[in-house]
């Protein structure tokens, strides 16, 4: 029986107990997967074993912490610093980050995109970037201050939300938590209105609520998407990790959406 679970502070939004649960029924597994609010000051890796996790999801604003207390790393979570997924084992804890591949399955239908605004330099906006940097598309990260600035290499163009210049991206992306339990724009709205009038995609991270953000995009009729697919594969692929997978894909994809309920 492994004992699994997603944690965040705050995580009572999080549909992912409701997603991996039902994939566990489907697939004749053994595990139970729950939810957790961490201090942010606790020690996290002595929680996880004290709680006696098998492995875990990781959200925000632990990510980065999750990476920093692991003794295995995979690629994508080593270049980032930032992880999302860890599996416990022998005393020893191995970090994977499945944010990344997870966004670029959700935008799948966006096509010919060249150019790319993210808001936020948080964790999750590292790992957006790295992907779409991968796949050739230019990408810019902005942000009200510039303290994070310093993950991003020379080959992102960063800038203060107030020092833009530049207003014309094909897809804009808020990976912060503006409008998450609140009612607030990830930056000035006269700035996203410069911006959203000349792009033609758009994606919110957030998905338990239309937010600000996403409903100020669809007032300029940009094709549009939340989080919840993004959460639906990074779930896909952690699952895999969880369970030691391999050639489950496709099932645990339809187990996962049976469980949000997006089967009809």
């Amino acid at each position: 029986m492994k004992f699994l679970a997603v944690i965040g502070n705050p995580i009572m939004h999080s549909k992912s107990p409701r997603m991996h649960n039902n994939a566990i029924k489907l697939l004749g597994l053994k595990g139970v997967y729950t939810r957790y609010c961490f201090n942010q000051n606790l020690n996290l890796r002595e929680e996880l074993f004290k709680l006696g996790f098998d492995a875990v999801n990781i959200t925000a604003p632990f990510k980065e912490k999750a990476y920093e207390i692991a003794d295995f790393r995979d690629k994508f979570s080593s270049y980032i610093g930032s992880s999302n997924t860890l599996y416990l084992k022998n005393n020893k804890i191995y970090a994977y980050n499945t944010d990344g591949i997870g966004f670029l399955e959700s935008i799948k239908e966006f096509k010919n995109i060249k150019k790319a605004l993210i808001l936020g330099a948080g964790g999750t906006a590292l790992a957006l970037a790295y992907i779409l940097k991968q796949n050739g598309i230019q990408v810019c990260v902005a942000n009200r201050n510039d303290k994070k600035f310093q993950r991003f290499d020379n080959s992102y163009q960063t800038s203060l939300y107030e020092n833009l210049e530049d207003f014309h991206f094909d897809l804009v992306v808020n990976s912060t938590s503006a409008g998450l339990i609140d009612e607030n724009l990830p930056c000035n709205k006269n700035i996203l209105e410069k911006i959203l009038v000349n792009a033609r995609f758009a994606f919110d991270v957030i998905y338990s609520r239309e937010t600000p953000f996403y409903k100020l995009c669809k007032k300029y009729d940009l094709k549009i998407k939340n989080g919840l697919e993004m959460l639906l594969w990074q779930g896909v692929f952690a699952f895999e990790i969880f369970f030691e997978l391999k050639n489950k894909r496709e099932e645990i994809k339809n187990a996962m959406l049976q469980g949000l309920k997006l089967l009809s």
